[in-house]
């Protein structure tokens, strides 16, 4: 297992530069991280490490390799030293993928917890704003940023999640506008129903079977930006 936050020796691995996905210690940042792997080296970012840790035994069961960053995404300092040992070692990164949110419970506007509307602010709008960023510079101009969307705006009961979640696929699409001309391009897609964590918050007695799994949901969102699922 990698670091990028400690001393490593070992030389820069060829190729096409990794990919970094944030949000990838479960559901479809996982999925994502896992697909793309033997064909491209991933740097997955995530708070929890014995998420990481399966993440890292599953890629390299079918010989890939990733760098493994255990850190909050809400900690400018963590981000900043991820971003620079990126830059260090490889010089950028070939794509961003970003799936880290934060699902508040739901409940009426009138009655949100203040504890929770603030991670949510945190997480999904202000962590969001600060590594575009920070990740920003890593993307070269043909590089990809790729977030993903899950309209709730407006909903009843979603005011925590609904806000933020589009306040931060407000930026991207910010972004997306001023980088048409000049890269990196920046892509917003739309997963369908999954049976993650998240969606298990809003939706507790849901028949999951009926719903698509991280790694279906990975292969169609692959193939949509042209990157086939290894």
């Amino acid at each position: 297992m990698n670091t990028p936050a400690e001393t490593d020796t070992a030389p820069a691995p060829e190729g096409p530069k990794p990919i970094l996905v944030t949000g990838a210690s479960r559901g479809l940042g996982f999925a994502l991280a896992h697909a793309l792997a033997p064909a491209h080296h991933i740097v997955a970012v995530a708070r929890t490490i014995g998420g990481l840790e399966d993440l890292d035994d599953r890629i390299k069961a079918k010989g890939g390799t990733a760098t493994l960053a255990p850190m909050d995404i809400t900690v400018p300092d963590a981000m900043a030293t991820l971003c620079r040992g990126i830059w260090d070692r490889w010089g950028g990164v070939s794509m961003w993928l970003h799936t880290a949110i934060h699902a508040a419970p739901l409940g009426p506007a009138d009655h949100l917890d203040e504890k929770d509307w603030q991670k949510s602010v945190d997480i999904n709008a202000t962590a969001t704003s600060r590594l575009i960023t920070y990740v920003s510079p890593l993307l070269a101009p043909d590089a990809q940023a790729v977030f993903f969307d899950d309209p709730h705006g407006g909903e009843k009961f979603f005011g925590s999640y609904g806000a933020t979640k589009s306040a931060q696929i407000a930026l991207a699409r910010s972004w997306a506008a001023e980088t048409v001309a000049i890269g990196p391009k920046v892509t917003i897609l739309t997963p369908p129903p999954m049976p993650t964590a998240t969606r298990g918050r809003f939706h507790p007695g849901e028949d999951r079977t009926k719903l698509t799994q991280p790694a279906e949901a990975a292969e169609t969102l692959l193939a949509q930006l042209h990157l086939p699922a290894a």
